[in-house]
C-alpha cells in the first residue's frame, strides 16, 4: 500500500503544475533556433567557417612579396607560381591582375614579363590589355627583338581588330631608337586599315618627314590630318566631349598657316577605294615588296 501511495505521489497533477512554474522559458528569439520538435536551443558559431576574410588585394600584395624575393631563374618564378595557385579551385586572375598592375607601378619589367608569359602559358588572360602590358615590358627592358615578334603575332592574327594604342605604341618605340623606315612601314598599315591616327602620331611621322627633307609630304599630311578641336574625355565614368587647349607653339603656327585651306572630310570614302596611301612614298613601298637577297658571304 505504502508503495501505490508513493507513485500516486509522484504522478499528481499537482506536482507537475509547481515544476512547470519553477521551469521558466525565455520567450526572446534573439541568439536561438526555432525547432519543429524540441523547441529553441542556443545558436553556436560554426567551426568551420573561417571569420577572418582574405581580399584579392592582399592576396595581390603578398604575391608581389613572394615574387620579389626570388632570383630571375624562369623556372623557379613558374615554381612559385605553380605553388600559389595550387590551392585555389580557379584561376585567380583578379588576383594575378592586381599582381600586375603593382609590378607594373614599380617599374619591375622582368617580374612583369615572367608573370604574364606564365598565365598565358595557363591559357588565362589572353586579351589585348595583357598583350598590351607584355608588349611595353618588353620594349621598357630593351628585348626589342621579342617585342617585334610579338607586334608581328597580333597584327597577323588580329589585323582588322587590332586596337589603335598598338599601332602608337610601336611608332613611338621606334621614334625613340630613329628607326625611320619602320615608322612609316606601321604609318602605311594603319592608313591601309582606316585606323585614324592621333595627334601625337601625326606630329611624330611629321617631323620625320622634316627630318628627311620631305617637306611636300609634310604639308600633305598635316592637310589630310589637320589638329583636333574636341576630344573625348571620361569624367566620372561617363564619356565628354571636350574643346582642346592647344598650348604648342606649332600647332598655332600650323593654324596660322593653314586658315584657308580645307581639311581633306572625305577620309572614310577613300578607305573603301584603296586610295590612302599618297603619304608614303611609292619608290619606298615598291622596295620594300622585293625580297631581301641574302649574300652567300
Amino acid at each position: 500500500m505504502e508503495v501505490l501511495k508513493m507513485f500516486a505521489l509522484t504522478d499528481s497533477p499537482l506536482l507537475i503544475a509547481k515544476t512547470f512554474d519553477s521551469i521558466k522559458i525565455s520567450t526572446s528569439t534573439r541568439g536561438t533556433v526555432v525547432c519543429a520538435a524540441k523547441g529553441p536551443r542556443p545558436r553556436y558559431p560554426r567551426v568551420w567557417k573561417t571569420r577572418k576574410k582574405i581580399g584579392t588585394i592582399s592576396k595581390a600584395a603578398k604575391l608581389v612579396k613572394s615574387i620579389k624575393e626570388l632570383s630571375n631563374v624562369k623556372e623557379e618564378v613558374y615554381g612559385a607560381l605553380d605553388s600559389y595557385v595550387a590551392w585555389e579551385l580557379e584561376f585567380p586572375l583578379i588576383t594575378v591582375k592586381k599582381a600586375l598592375k603593382t609590378l607594373e607601378y614599380e617599374q619591375e619589367w622582368k617580374r612583369v614579363i615572367q608573370v604574364t608569359k606564365w598565365m598565358l602559358s595557363k591559357g588565362q588572360g589572353k586579351t589585348m590589355g595583357s598583350y598590351f602590358t607584355l608588349l611595353n615590358a618588353l620594349t621598357e627592358d630593351d628585348r626589342l627583338d621579342e617585342a617585334e615578334e610579338l607586334w608581328t603575332k597580333l597584327l597577323m592574327q588580329h589585323m582588322e581588330s587590332l586596337p589603335r594604342r598598338f599601332f602608337d605604341k610601336m611608332i613611338s618605340i621606334y621614334r625613340k631608337r630613329g628607326m625611320h623606315e619602320k615608322m612609316l612601314e606601321i604609318f602605311a598599315d594603319m592608313e591601309e586599315l582606316c585606323i585614324r591616327p592621333n595627334f601625337v602620331v601625326v606630329s611624330m611621322i611629321g617631323d620625320v618627314f622634316k627630318e628627311l627633307g620631305m617637306l611636300d609630304k609634310y604639308e600633305k599630311l598635316h592637310t589630310k590630318y589637320p589638329p583636333p578641336n574636341w576630344e573625348y574625355r571620361y569624367i566620372r565614368g561617363k564619356r565628354v566631349k571636350v574643346k582642346v587647349q592647344v598650348q604648342s607653339n606649332q600647332v598655332n603656327t600650323y593654324i596660322e598657316r593653314h586658315k584657308n585651306v580645307e581639311p581633306n572630310s572625305d577620309l572614310d570614302g577613300n578607305c573603301e577605294s584603296g586610295n590612302t596611301s599618297d603619304v608614303i612614298d611609292e619608290e619606298q613601298s615598291e622596295q620594300d615588296a622585293e625580297p631581301e637577297q641574302i649574300s652567300d658571304d
